[in-house]
Parts: structure tokens; C-alpha cells; sequence
């Protein structure tokens, strides 16, 4: 089994699509019998995206800090919660269990985990995948600046071309998953 990390947002957003998405995406997890590791809320997107992939009868793993169990509203039906000191350790952790990673629509807080992850792959700490689910065109301003800072020559083209984008969660997870066996 391999085990998806995802960032995604702790609110679930104006529009309904976003929830029906991180829905999609956990049930195509579970069917295809990848676990989900996550920042472990019972809210927003990821309370969404958890309880998808529960009902489909997967694997879900949350990582949360101590100070945020509360805030955030710790999930406590996961098949396991990690409590952690803090932030830097959370991020550790999650990326410890995960064999690959993708970003749904969230905030700063996602934005942060995401180019984090894609910073240490570009580094060499990780040779995992990574995927952007573009969900009704969301990150497809963020998409735009990455290609134009490869047009002005501030990233190389190959590290931006390792950042798998998608619209549907089936063709992103069917992208990561080439990824994975092309690692193997």
C-alpha cells in the first residue's frame, strides 16, 4: 500500500466543487487502496477527504501538534492521530509516512507544507511525487507564475515539469502512481 500525503485546507471554501473533490480524491484512494496522511482536522476539506477515505474503508493517518489538536478539531475516529511538538515536526512526521503528495485547494498554511515538500525534493531530500490537484482552475494562477518563473530563468524546467498537475482526482492519482512504479 502506498500512502498519499495531502495539504489541504482546515475550511471548506465558497464553493461546493472543492468538497466534492477532496470527496473524490478519498474515494479513489481507498479504492485503489492507497492510505491518506494528513494534518488530521474534522473540519473543512480534510474532515471531508478523511471521511471519505474511512468510508471507502482506507487507511487515515493525521499528524497534528499538540496546540492545534483543539483549534483544529482533532479527528478522532482516524486509524491513528500522531500528536507532535510542533509544526516542523508535523511536517517531518507526514512526510516520513508518505510515499507521494498533493496539494487540494487550502491557505497560506497549505501553500507553506506543499512548497516545503517540493523544496526538499528539488534539494534531494526526497525523490517522492508530487501533485497539484487543480480543482475548477484554482491553482492555475499559481500554475502560470511557475511556468513564467521558468520563463524568466528563475526555476529550471525540469524541476517544474517533476510538479504533476491535474483537474480530476483520477487522472492525478493515475499520474502519481506512474511516478511511483517508475521509481520501483
Amino acid at each position: 500500500m502506498s500512502r498519499f500525503c495531502v495539504y489541504l485546507g482546515s475550511r471548506d471554501g465558497r464553493d461546493s466543487y472543492f468538497a466534492e473533490a477532496a470527496r473524490r480524491l478519498g474515494t479513489e484512494l481507498a479504492r485503489r487502496g492507497h492510505g491518506l496522511v494528513y494534518g488530521g482536522a474534522r473540519v473543512g476539506l480534510m474532515g471531508t477527504l478523511a471521511d471519505a477515505v474511512m468510508a471507502g474503508g482506507g487507511e487515515a493517518i493525521g499528524v497534528m501538534p499538540d496546540h492545534l489538536v483543539e483549534r483544529e478539531q482533532a479527528h478522532r475516529a482516524l486509524t491513528e492521530l500522531i500528536r507532535v511538538r510542533n509544526m516542523h515536526e508535523r511536517k517531518a512526521r507526514m512526510a516520513a509516512h508518505a510515499d507521494a503528495f498533493i496539494m487540494l485547494p487550502g491557505g497560506i498554511g497549505t501553500l507553506e507544507e506543499f512548497f516545503e515538500t517540493w523544496t526538499w525534493h528539488y534539494l534531494g531530500l526526497h525523490d517522492k511525487p508530487i501533485g497539484v490537484l487543480d480543482t475548477e482552475g484554482f491553482y492555475a494562477p499559481l500554475l502560470a507564475f511557475l511556468d513564467n518563473t521558468v520563463e524568466h530563468g528563475f526555476l529550471n524546467g525540469r524541476t517544474r515539469a517533476e510538479l504533476i498537475d491535474a483537474c480530476e482526482p483520477a487522472s492525478l492519482l493515475d499520474a502519481l502512481e506512474a511516478r511511483l512504479s517508475a521509481r520501483d
